[in-house]
């Protein structure tokens, strides 16, 4: 199979591989005894981890189910009493939490304007903005600093779901002025089931589970140990950035070249992805063929129940049809080079098969 899917969860890394493995026969870290501060020691290590990653303290770190969790915990503490605005391509995860807020436009290209943004802040000074460093399905990035600055002329507060683009680009949330930062450890690769959100020193956060008192009484539960050690085993892990924007665009040309739209080609993107439509042929289409060619890739659209859901990224976007046309291709940290090959192939059978088909039809 050539799994071309990263964005949807990267491969597993060795280390990362190891660290959960090994955690898994320690014990609780909130118990005292040998076993429960052998486990301690471990989370605790972990926590120094990510705060050195993102030059936060490690009080400064809070250990949660995910992504979605910690955007939700985020949204929760630091939108109370405050107008909420959001990217209008943010993930699902953000907009649920954010539900209510105001959705701020983005440009043909996914980027957000900067021009009608500053004037929603300034309409809503004090405002908690959400901004996603990269998209997931376009891998479009955001100006981070320019929001950042516009953020602090209007007294407002900034959460960066940086998921996508941790481990893929090199940035400074924190120092640039982000509030707080949410991560995902198997977007990295790390296993499944840790997040984190990182915050700014010293600043407050209310939780919204409330248990045992884990996580300084920030996050309540016992924590997933495997997957926090596993998560931070992965977290600076070797990507080579290059090679792998290489490749993608050694993709995108070939696929452009027999009729495919690249979506965001203009702007800044993740050196890993391209959002690929091709116009007149279903999302669900292309991925169906391409799957049954041993070539695992995402839509730009999901499918749920049969039913063709449009992206509301593309949407957003302005693309019209192509918003359900649109496929997502996102190289994972240890792509082969035969990959390219053999998906510029797949991809270029699959198309000539739905555009052929097609034409029989009319």
């Amino acid at each position: 199979m050539i799994y071309l899917d990263a964005n949807a969860t990267e491969p597993l890394r060795e280390a990362a591989r190891d660290a959960a493995l090994a955690a898994m026969g320690l014990g609780n870290p909130s118990s005292i005894h040998q076993p429960g501060r052998a486990a301690r020691r471990v989370l605790e290590e972990s926590r120094e981890i990510v705060a050195a990653f993102f030059g936060a303290k490690p009080a400064d770190v809070i250990f949660c189910s995910g992504a979605t969790e910690a955007n939700a915990l985020a949204i929760h503490a630091l939108g109370e009493g405050r107008n909420l605005l959001l990217g209008a391509t943010e993930h699902d995860a953000v907009r649920a939490a954010a539900k209510g807020g105001v959705a701020v436009p983005v440009r043909p290209d996914g980027t957000v304007d900067r021009n009608v943004l500053e004037t929603l802040l300034a309409q809503h000074p004090g405002a908690l903005l959400c901004l996603m460093a990269a998209n997931n399905e376009t891998g479009v990035l955001h100006d981070i600093a320019a929001a950042a600055q516009l953020c602090a002329r209007h007294g407002a507060l900034l959460h960066v779901d940086a998921v996508q683009a941790v481990g893929r680009c090199n940035l400074d949330w924190l120092g640039l002025g982000a509030a707080s930062v949410a991560i995902s450890g198997h977007k990295f690769g790390g296993p499944m089931g840790a997040g984190a959100l990182v915050v700014s020193e010293g600043r407050s956060i209310s939780p919204s589970l409330r248990g045992g008192g884990q996580e300084q009484g920030r996050r309540g539960g016992t924590p997933a140990l495997p997957a926090i050690a596993g998560l931070a085993a992965a977290l600076g892990g070797a990507y080579d950035a290059v090679k792998i924007k290489s490749y993608r665009d050694e993709i995108e040309a070939f696929c452009v070249g027999i009729g495919a739209v690249a979506i965001g080609a203009g702007a800044p993107r993740l050196p890993n992805t391209t959002c690929l439509a091709l116009p007149s042929v279903r999302a669900d289409t292309q991925l169906i063929s391409l799957d049954m060619a041993r070539v695992a890739v995402s839509a730009g659209s999901a499918c749920s129940s049969g039913k063709l859901a449009v992206s509301h990224v593309l949407e957003a976007m302005g693309l019209g049809a192509l918003a359900g046309q649109a496929i997502r291709v996102s190289l994972p940290w240890n792509v082969l080079p035969e990959a390219v090959p053999e998906f510029c192939r797949a991809y270029e059978a699959m198309a000539r098969r739905a555009l052929h088909g097609q034409a029989r039809c009319a």
